[in-house]
């Protein structure tokens, strides 16, 4: 790759999380598909809110906030010295007429919706399940786009999340017709399971087209893309219709699948699960870092490896440690 200012660029939803720890029998009695995401709209916000507030003893475990980033490789990638920066839509400003100030309630900005939120409610099993009220993180917009930046950028990550509204589609494509344009890279999550069945053809057509060069999904990803069981010819085909592929199978480790090869890679063994929440994001976030310090996909992957074990250790998506010294202790290249 030529010289860039940034190792990478990440454009998604600027997402305020609430983490909660609950069990699964709220779920089903809340009707909440385990371990999807589900799009909520305010009022189903307020009214999770609700459910877990001061009062509600039996159900809430334990609440802790935590703003997202825009794109899930930009925040894991800073402790790994990567140059990143995020594109992303939300509301900032409170009007007067705004709810009290609270940890776990949207803040609404003059004439728009309120800041995006994401309930998060984690089960003993460490499964995550998500329900995401977009709010203002829906007005990304192409004109959001930053020509300059994106060209200057080595990797455009987007998520499939971003996917969902409309204007965010057209920013998606403005932002990859730009980075090819400029000869740097375009990679894409799919996120979720959920989110690909929702729009498998159009994630397959942004593939097969070249609309971006590298795929990430883990393995329910990879087989509602392909809607088979067949792991195996699932792979061969997600090594037929995209440049790079790479695939995370928990413990099992990960699969990079690059022009007609695959390499298997170890996952990290004896680690707690408690918490799933963001392993898929820091597993990008280190695999990007060695792919952007050339330091092979076996590196790379190792990287991806050792930040999502860090992240399911704990409740929240933010690493606890230094992943820098982390990877530096492995043997890994910083």
């Amino acid at each position: 790759m030529t010289d860039a200012k940034y190792d990478v660029l990440g454009i998604g939803n600027a997402i305020f999380d609430v983490l909660v720890q609950t069990d699964e029998g709220f779920l089903a009695r809340h009707g909440m598909t385990k371990g999807g995401m589900a799009l909520i709209d305010e009022a189903r916000a307020a009214a999770i809110y609700r459910r877990h507030g001061p009062g509600d003893r039996d159900e809430r475990r334990l609440r802790r906030p935590t703003p997202s980033s825009a794109s899930p490789a930009s925040a894991p990638a800073r402790p790994l010295s990567a140059r990143s920066r995020t594109t992303r839509s939300a509301a900032s400003t409170p009007t007067t007429s705004a709810p009290p100030a609270s940890p776990s309630r949207p803040r609404r900005r003059q004439g728009g919706p309120a800041t995006g939120c994401c309930y998060i409610l984690v089960t003993p099993d460490g499964e995550r399940t998500m329900n995401t009220y977009l709010g203002a993180a829906q007005d990304l917009t192409p004109a959001d786009i930053d020509e300059a930046q994106i060209a200057a950028s080595r990797i455009v990550y987007l998520e499939g999340y971003l996917w969902d509204p409309k204007n965010a589609k057209e920013a998606f494509v403005k932002a990859a017709s730009i980075a090819h344009g400029a000869g740097r890279q375009v990679a894409l999550t799919l996120s979720d399971s959920f989110c690909v069945d929702r729009y498998r053809d159009e994630f397959l057509d942004l593939m097969r087209k070249g609309t971006v060069d590298l795929v990430f999904a883990n393995e329910a990803e990879l087989h509602s893309l392909y809607q088979t069981s067949d792991f195996e010819g699932a792979l061969k085909q997600l090594r037929a219709d995209t440049k790079l592929g790479v695939v995370t199978r928990s413990e099992k480790g990960c699969v990079v699948a690059a022009e007609g090869r695959r390499d298997g890679r170890a996952g990290v063994p004896d680690r707690k699960l408690v918490d799933t929440t963001g392993a898929g994001d820091l597993f990008a976030a280190g695999f990007l870092f060695g792919l952007v310090r050339n330091a092979g996909y076996e590196a790379a992957g190792r990287l991806g490896a050792l930040a999502a074990a860090e992240v399911i250790q704990h409740i929240g998506a933010r690493p606890q440690v230094s992943l820098k010294e982390l990877a530096g202790q492995n043997g890994l290249p910083v």
